[in-house]
């Protein structure tokens, strides 16, 4: 039984990523009660899986990729919404797609010339995150009208501004990773040989 218990995280996470359709749909209608209660949802859900993984030690292989995979899912299916919406400029999709693509370039370089494409997870890369995934429901929640509609779209673009910022620096960071790993400077766990 208690097997099966390692598993619950990568199960929680699992249904993070099942959520990640219906909150666009929620997004792109601007139901407002749907989309903040399954905002919420996703929030707890990331909350719970990490602590679980972490208070137990049940983290996993698996868990390492589909936790980050939920949140990149969650981000672009976010991002794409708003900007539908116009409650976001295509201009910082554009940013932050151009800052997937170039890690992910450089991961694949990283699994074509040493044989594996995972790297350390930064705090910068995790604040980076963090600030996103807060910016996006006060961005669409400063899209109503109202005092609250401005305070959230002003407290939403300042985690806009600082998660894009910390993003490219968690990218500086892991391409750095790369660099190193391929010249033969570092290893996998980040120490050097």
């Amino acid at each position: 039984m208690n097997r099966w218990l390692r598993h619950i995280p990568n199960g929680i996470t699992a249904l993070r990523i099942l959520l990640v359709v219906p909150i666009a749909l929620a997004l792109l209608h601007g139901e407002l009660i749907t989309t903040i209660a399954l905002f919420g949802a996703a929030a707890v859900s990331d909350a719970a899986d990490g602590f679980l993984a972490k208070r137990f030690g049940w983290q996993s292989e698996v868990g390492s990729v589909l936790d980050p995979a939920a949140d990149r899912l969650y981000i672009a299916a976010t991002i794409v919404a708003l900007a539908v919406r116009g409650i976001i400029p295509w201009w910082l999709v554009a940013v932050l797609a151009l800052r997937e693509l170039t890690v992910g370039g450089a991961l694949a370089v990283l699994r074509r010339r040493v044989g594996f494409g995972t790297l350390q997870v930064s705090l910068v890369g995790k604040g980076a995150t963090l600030c996103l995934l807060y910016a996006f429901p006060l961005l669409f929640l400063g899209d109503h009208p109202g005092p609250g509609g401005t305070v959230a779209r002003v407290i939403g673009w300042a985690f806009a501004v600082w998660g894009t910022v910390l993003y490219w620096w968690a990218a500086a960071l892991y391409l750095a990773q790369v660099k190193s790993l391929i010249s033969g400077n570092a290893t996998a766990d980040g120490a050097n040989p």
